[in-house]
């Protein structure tokens, strides 16, 4: 199974990966999101350490059961042949009501056919209230013309 962009990357192809992943997370299938990575992928999410799709699938459905109204926005940091670094912040709020934006950084490392095989991820929680929220579109994908975390001061 092939996941173009292909690395190596460039400047160009990075931020296509940058915005497919962002595309697939704000989709919150986690089915269709951990065919994206290699059968054996590795992840450090916060503190939780992860491998392979069952693993990955069942860790989004936690996820994405527990954060509603998920809103994620991502911005290319920097990249090389098979690695690419990404900061960003996601909305959503709990079950009580609660409103949080996340804040973040990965590190990614690729297989040759496109799918990630490492993902490093260090997370931080800020409660805010609903009137701080800052992205505002329907579930699932972020609008063309909906401004990115360098556009929004975050």
């Amino acid at each position: 199974m092939s996941r173009p962009p292909l690395p190596p990357f460039t400047e160009s192809t990075a931020i296509q990966k940058v915005r497919a992943a962002e595309d697939g997370w704000n989709g919150q299938n986690p089915k269709a999101v951990a065919q994206a990575y290699t059968p054996d992928s590795q992840w450090r999410n916060r503190a939780e350490f992860l491998t392979g799709h069952a693993e990955i699938e069942a860790f989004l459905t936690r996820k994405w059961a527990r954060e509603q109204d998920y809103r994620l926005i991502k911005e290319l940091w920097s990249w090389t042949t098979n690695r690419i670094a990404v900061r960003f912040a996601y909305e959503w709020r709990d079950a009580a009501g609660q409103w949080f934006r996340s804040y973040g950084n990965e590190n990614w490392e690729f297989a040759e056919d496109g799918r990630m095989r490492r993902r490093i991820a260090s997370i931080n929680d800020l409660a805010i209230t609903e009137a701080e929220r800052l992205f505002h579109w329907p579930e699932g994908r972020r609008p063309d013309d909906h401004p990115g975390l360098s556009d929004l001061g975050l």
